[in-house]
């Protein structure tokens, strides 16, 4: 795997070029930042315009390679005109919306699958359209087809739908993790280990920002937990990606804040720990947190969305509440903490799942299929 800065100290993970390389791909990073924050006209909405050129398309085609595999390129990795110049057969795996949108990463409108017009653009925005003149230059730049994969249906079929794409090839496939390492450990243990209540049935919480990104939508758990008022006894809700808050939150019973998390092992016990994971999402892709989870035999609570759709086997491996029915979510908590008998059932069943799914010999078949497949088109 070819990056910008290895940082885990694999050496199957390779970042090109010594420390002066390291200090000029930083400061594209920097600028591509920069430009960002003046031409992007929703703050909040995470915007990528790689538009600054790289050495990445001197290298890949000088590789003597069959296919060339990108993932997740953003960030000013690469340029929209250097993924046109790739040669050979290239594949390229999904992990947002950008690829066929405009500079967004996720976007809520549908600007995407029917062009970039000047008629179809918000009418909260005004002066320069970053987003349009990004999707431009995609289209200018990409002139051949490349072989989508997507982890989701979901994000499969927007891609299908999409005006840049849908003419291009697109495989799901979903995300690989280590179920060897993601496994069920005894939920006593996790607790002592992690200093949880011992008795009581615990929900989790998760996400990168923590309860701070409407698109991960602890309100909408929180509007859930308030209708548990009372309902469940000994309930506690345990909240990663974000330490407690300086104004206290009251849910009527206790929330543990641990904070961000930074290694495996830590998440592993956490999910162990908790009885569900709630994965409230108002928009997702196929998260790792879900995947994660059912690795470790936690069953997962979620609205039927998106790619959660992919994740959760409604009544085998969790709920799916209707959308965005906090009521209907609340429900499915309650489903799922109801009874030993049935949580021993979707847990099982959730593990069985995740390993027939997301283990490394059951994707990599499917990615090895799916080179063959392009290498001989």
């Amino acid at each position: 795997m070819l990056v910008v800065n290895a940082t885990t100290g694999d050496w199957t993970v390779e970042a090109l070029g010594g420390a002066l390389r390291s200090r000029i791909d930083g400061l594209r990073h920097s600028l591509g930042v920069s430009l960002t924050r003046v031409l992007c006209m929703d703050k909040r909405t995470r915007c990528c315009p790689a538009v600054l050129p790289s050495r990445w398309p001197k290298v890949l085609n000088r590789l003597d390679v069959d296919v060339i595999n990108l993932h997740w390129v953003a960030g000013e990795m690469m340029s929209i005109a250097d993924i046109g110049r790739l040669g050979g057969p290239v594949v390229w795996t999904l992990h947002d919306m950008w690829a066929f949108s405009g500079a967004e990463h996720f976007t809520d409108d549908f600007r995407w699958r029917d062009g970039y017009l000047r008629s179809n653009r918000p009418t909260c925005e005004s002066g320069f359209d970053l987003n349009r003149w990004i999707w431009q230059r995609k289209v200018s730049h990409w002139r051949r087809p490349i072989h989508i994969v997507a982890p989701s249906h979901w994000l499969a079929d927007c891609a299908r739908h999409s005006a840049i794409m849908r003419d291009w090839p697109v495989s799901v496939i979903s995300n690989s993790i280590d179920t060897e390492m993601w496994r069920p450990i005894d939920k006593t243990l996790a607790r002592s280990m992690l200093s949880l209540p011992s008795e009581g049935p615990l929900v989790l919480f998760g996400a990168f920002g923590g309860t701070r990104d409407p698109r991960k939508g602890f309100d909408l758990l929180r509007g859930a937990l308030d209708d548990l008022r009372g309902e469940i006894p000994g309930l506690g809700l345990v909240v990663i990606g974000q330490s407690p808050p300086k104004e206290s939150v009251d849910l009527g019973f206790p929330i543990h804040f641990v904070g961000h998390l930074h290694d495996d092992i830590s998440l592993c016990l956490h999910y162990n720990a908790a009885d569900a994971v709630v994965v409230p999402s108002r928009q997702d892709n196929l998260p790792n947190i879900g995947i994660e989870a059912q690795a470790c035999g936690t069953p997962l609570v979620a609205f039927k969305v998106c790619g959660l759709s992919d994740l959760v086997e409604h009544g085998a491996t969790g709920y799916l509440a209707q959308p965005f029915d906090t009521q209907d979510l609340a429900r499915g908590i309650c489903w799922v903490l109801d009874g030993t008998e049935r949580r021993t059932m979707l847990s099982a069943q959730s593990r069985k799942a995740a390993v027939a799914r997301f283990s490394y010999p059951v994707v990599a078949e499917q990615y090895l299929q799916l080179y063959e497949t392009v290498v001989r088109s």
